[in-house]
């Protein structure tokens, strides 16, 4: 599919009404998200695009006093038919880019490198973020996207709403529409500092003995 349509089908599907993410259609609403279209999920072939598209929306979202940006990669293959696949992938992609940014940056200092930390976020260009992976196969509705993506949200935009006690209201309109729309609150949502939001990024509901793959710098 060509990727002009790829992003119209992420359009919609951040537009139906019942699509529990208010955040998301902040953003929508204020134009405030911002797209690539990638080849194959699989393939390291653009991660360096990849890369340089996530610094120059990291570089315009610093210059703006705003909320509510997203940065969604969308992916055209490969065909995801169940959560492992995905999950395996979201972290390949994710191991690549950051060891691409390593060259270049620090890792932000506001969080944690280490993603067993309650603490951790995942960092580029010395700017956190928190990563929601959306494909076919996922079993939370919400995450039930037709292509493979990731959506890459600054972590300091929640610091933000933290500071002015929106965080808590948006996190509850966030959940109890999540409720309607899937049936329940997704297992693995826990707020920040209480474990570690690696658990999160691919919407897969993982048992008690996961290791998150990443190794990041200083942490072995």
């Amino acid at each position: 599919m060509e990727s002009n349509a790829i992003i119209e089908e992420y359009l919609s599907f951040l537009h139906y009404k019942e699509y529990p993410c208010i955040g998301a259609k902040a953003a929508l609403s204020k134009e405030q998200i911002r797209y690539m279209v990638a080849d194959n999920m699989a393939c390291p072939k653009d991660d360096t695009s990849i890369l340089k598209f996530l610094y120059e929306f990291i570089d315009e979202y610093r210059n703006s006093e705003q909320i509510y940006y997203s940065a969604a990669i969308l992916f055209k293959d490969p065909e995801i038919n169940n959560e492992e696949k995905f999950d395996e992938l979201l972290w390949q992609r994710l191991q690549a880019l950051g060891d691409l940014d390593i060259q270049n940056y620090s890792y932000d200092t506001r969080v944690s490198a280490d993603p067993n930390s309650p603490d951790f976020s995942f960092s580029l260009k010395e700017e956190a973020f928190f990563i929601a992976g959306l494909h076919p196969a996922s079993s939370r509705p919400a995450r039930r996207f037709n292509y493979p993506a990731m959506v890459f949200n600054p972590h300091a935009q929640f610091e933000k709403m933290r500071e002015t006690d929106l965080y808590e209201k948006v996190k509850n309109i966030i959940r109890h529409r999540d409720i309607s729309y899937s049936g329940s609150i997704n297992p693995m949502m826990n707020d920040y500092g209480d474990s570690s939001e690696a658990s999160q990024y691919s919407g897969r509901n993982y048992d008690g003995t996961w290791k998150c793959p990443l190794r990041t710098r200083n942490v072995k």
